[in-house]
This record gives structure tokens, C-alpha cells and sequence, in this order.
């Protein structure tokens, strides 16, 4: 299978070279050039364990890729989850269900794809004898869940950018008490999309790129998509065959990726109802869907801190199918964008999207309303999906963190702090973070600088 930039200036390239090189040379994201119809596994695919569901789906895409080597690095990457179905599907009434994604190593839906990415990275060094330096930005679950799936891993050097004191002190520690050499938490100053912007500048460097064997994390990175997918269709399969096509996916979201994962689906015949984008104060997505507006406005930090973004990298992927797969007409839309920060779509349609904002005022009491009504405990971020959903219409929710990696919102909703093994057992590691500044420069003086140790 090949694989395409948004932007229609570079070459197609093979999965595995889509994985290795995340953005591709033109700073488009890459997509898939043909999609499988999937209607025709329906019900062979039912029963299939997680990581065998992952299997076949991934097959059809890793068509490069040796099939034990691809299925070795499935089966080991949920090997690590706390639960046997991995993503359990869970009913709160008789119309809604969560599916929980919080049950990998660091707590948070990202586990999929960055405990999968992780052993596709340690794949392709195998494989080509090449170390790489994995450069990441994030605003809190993604560094988390990245760090966690390279920890210790030969022939790579791992640095995530974040923004210094815009994250849980929980998701932190997940970061910088590791006591892994090979990692390097990166604390600057400004927001997350300063972070990720300074990350997609020096990507655009080819020359670094090639030089020290640059590769991404984030979203951008088409592997995290594909897998987040999975988890889709494993819920979608599991629900009552009569209300698969009326049931809408309620997602947190951030930057664009985790629903945008979900959306794929439908470009390979799996017919979902709809797709419910959920946002915090910070709703450039809720005033896209809302006025057909993509603006800048300045991130506010609030309860639901991943969730903390102005700029949404997967929107990107997105636009590519509402311009009929028009490259110019992407690029056009990117460049005014880049230069003004802003763009209005007139008559925009992006069909089988919905939306809705939670302010930081109203997620405590979400909170406390989701847990008197229901007896179901969820984070700040899963609370966004709860605004004004309608109890009369199928739903599944996503739930994409452990409650217990932000203590401080139970005291706001007046409800016992959860707790996790997993995150009291970093209390007694001393942190250990890097102050560096949030230009391109002093990134990349960074990367050399410790590559040369």
C-alpha cells in the first residue's frame, strides 16, 4: 500500500517509511492512498481478541512488513494492559456505554498507539541497523504514553517538549521520574502548540532530519492514527448489530486526532452513526463545527490540561477529504492559516461531525453529575463529552484517562480523590526535566548536544 502527503509535493512512500520519516518533506500528513472495504470482515473480525483484531486490520496497511515481525509487535504492545479485553466496552444506561481507554501503562487512551509505535520503531532499527532520535511535543498523556513506550529501548533517544507547569504534576512525574539515559523531558515556557510548532519547524529542517534520524510521536505520525482506529472498530463490532449505524462516538479531543481516527473508518465502509467532537474552554474545534471558522484564539489553561490547544495538527487530514483530495486547495487553506491564523470556510460541511465545549466552570459539576447519576467516576477531560448529551439516542463514550491522574478537580466536585498504584509509586523518584528554550535552535543545539554524549 502507498502512502500520500496532504499536500502533494512529495512521493508516495511505504508504511514503514511513513512511520520512520511522521511528517512528511512537504509538512503535509500522510494518509493512505486507497482505503480496504472492511464491510465484507464484519463478522469474522467480531470475535477477535484485541491485539488479533489489531493484527488483521494493520496487515492491510503494513503491506511491507514482514506478518510475524508486525504481529510479535502487536501482541507485545497490549501485553502490558491492567485488563484482558483491553479496551472494555462498559454500559452506564441502557442507551450509553464508555469505553475505556485508560488501562495501558501510563493510564491514558495514547497507550494504543505509542506502546504499538514503540515496538515499530525498535522493528525498523532491527531491520536497518539505524538509531533514531524521536522528537515529540505534548500537553501531557502523549509524552507520558511515548516515554513509556521507548523507555530503554536500543538505538533510541527520546526528547518531548512540554509546557512547564501546564500539565497535571501527575503527568509530570510520568515524564521526568523514568530513570531511563535515553530519555529527555524537555520543559519550556509558552503553551503546547508553541511546543508543537518549534517540533514541526525542525521538521521541516531535511537536512537534521537526515542527520541525526529524526522520527515523531505526536499524531502527525500516521501509526498512532491507524491504531487509535482499532479501537473503534473493536467497540463498533461489540454493539448490538441493530444499533451499530445509530450510535454516535462521543470523543475528548484535543488536537483532532483521536476522532479523526475514529472518522477513518468510515472512509472503509464501517458505517458509524456520527462522531461527537468534545472540547474544554479551549474550542477552536467547537467554533469550527459551530460557525465553519478555523481560528486562532490564546489557550486558556483549564482542568482538562490535554485538552489545552489552539492549533490541530489532524484537522489537516480532515480538510484533504473536504477539498475532494485537492492538494492546492490544502495547501492554500494551511498557508493562509500558517500566516494569518485564521480561515472561514464558506458553506462548511464536514459531514457526520458534531460538537460541544465545556467550560472549565462546568466540568466539576459534570463530573459530579456523571458520578451521582450514573455511579461512574470520570477525568476532566471524559467530562467534556458529557455536556448536553441527549439520554434518549445511543451513545459510546470515550473515556481517555484515569481519573486519578488529576486529583485536584475532586476536591472542586466534591467527590474522594481516586487513586493508581501506578502513579503513588513515582512520588518517591526524583523528577528530572530539562529547561531549554522553545525556538527551534535551542532544540536542536539540544538534540546534538546529548546525541554526542
Amino acid at each position: 500500500m502507498e502512502f500520500i502527503s496532504t499536500r502533494g509535493f512529495s512521493d508516495s512512500v511505504s508504511f514503514t517509511e511513513a512511520v520512520s520519516q511522521g511528517l512528511a518533506p512537504d509538512g503535509g500528513l500522510y494518509l493512505p492512498r486507497e482505503f480496504p472495504d472492511l464491510s465484507g470482515s464484519f463478522d469474522s473480525w467480531k470475535t477477535l481478541a484485541y491485539d488479533e483484531l489489531c493484527f488483521e486490520f494493520f496487515k492491510l496497511f503494513a503491506t511491507d512488513m514482514d506478518s510475524s515481525v508486525l504481529q510479535d509487535c502487536i501482541q507485545r504492545a497490549y501485553q502490558n494492559f491492567s485488563v484482558d479485553e483491553v479496551a472494555p466496552l462498559v454500559p452506564i444506561t441502557d442507551k450509553w456505554q464508555v469505553l475505556e481507554l485508560f488501562h495501558g501503562p501510563t493510564l491514558a487512551f495514547k497507550d494504543f498507539a505509542l506502546q504499538l509505535l514503540g515496538n515499530l520503531y525498535e522493528a525498523q532499527i532491527a531491520r536497518t541497523g539505524k538509531s533514531l532520535t524521536i522528537l515529540g511535543a505534548t500537553s501531557g498523556d502523549t509524552g507520558a504514553a511515548a516515554i513509556s513506550g521507548l523507555v530503554g529501548k536500543k538505538g533510541v533517544e527520546v526528547f518531548i517538549l512540554y509546557p512547564d507547569g501546564k500539565v497535571s504534576p501527575l503527568q509530570e512525574r510520568q515524564m521526568t521520574c523514568t530513570e531511563s539515559t535515553n530519555v529527555y523531558p524537555l520543559a519550556i515556557e509558552g503553551t503546547f502548540d508553541d511546543a508543537q510548532k518549534t517540533v514541526k519547524e525542525i521538521f521541516a529542517d531535511l537536512s537534521f532530519r537526515e542527520e541525526v534520524g529524526l522520527s515523531a510521536v505526536n499524531s502527525i505520525n500516521l501509526a498512532r492514527i491507524l491504531a487509535q482506529s482499532v479501537y473503534y472498530l473493536y467497540a463498533w463490532l461489540r454493539l448490538d448489530p441493530v444499533l451499530r449505524q445509530t450510535t454516535s462516538f462521543i470523543v475528548p479531543t484535543g488536537n483532532f486526532g483521536n476522532v479523526f481516527a475514529g472518522w477513518l473508518l468510515t472512509k472503509m465502509n464501517v458505517p458509524i452513526h456520527e462522531f461527537r467532537v468534545a472540547t474544554n474552554q479551549n474550542d477552536v474545534l467547537h467554533r469550527l463545527f459551530d460557525t465553519g471558522e478555523y481560528s486562532l484564539s490564546k489557550v486558556c489553561p483549564s482542568l482538562a490540561p490535554s485538552m489545552d490547544i489552539q492549533v490541530a495538527s489532524n484537522f489537516e487530514r480532515l480538510l484533504y477529504f473536504m477539498m475532494e483530495q485537492d492538494t492546492a486547495k490544502v495547501r492554500e487553506v494551511m498557508n493562509a492559516f500558517g500566516h494569518q491564523g485564521r480561515y472561514s470556510f464558506k458553506d462548511f460541511t464536514a459531514g457526520g461531525f458534531s460538537s460541544c465545549r465545556a467550560s472549565d466552570d462546568e466540568i466539576p459539576s459534570l463530573i459530579s453529575q456523571v458520578w451521582e447519576n450514573y455511579h461512574y467516576l470520570v477525568d476532566p477531560h471524559t467530562a467534556c463529552a458529557f455536556k448536553d448529551l441527549d439520554p434518549r439516542f445511543p451513545s459510546v463514550i470515550l473515556a481517555t484517562a484515569h481519573p486519578a491522574k488529576f486529583p485536584s478537580v475532586y476536591e472542586k466536585a466534591k467527590i474522594e480523590i481516586p487513586t493508581s498504584s501506578i502513579l503513588e509509586s513515582l512520588l518517591s523518584i526524583k523528577p528530572n526535566k530539562y529547561k531549554v528554550g522553545v525556538d527551534p535552535d535551542s532544540v536542536r543545539s539540544f538534540i546534538l548536544q546529548k546525541l554526542a554524549k
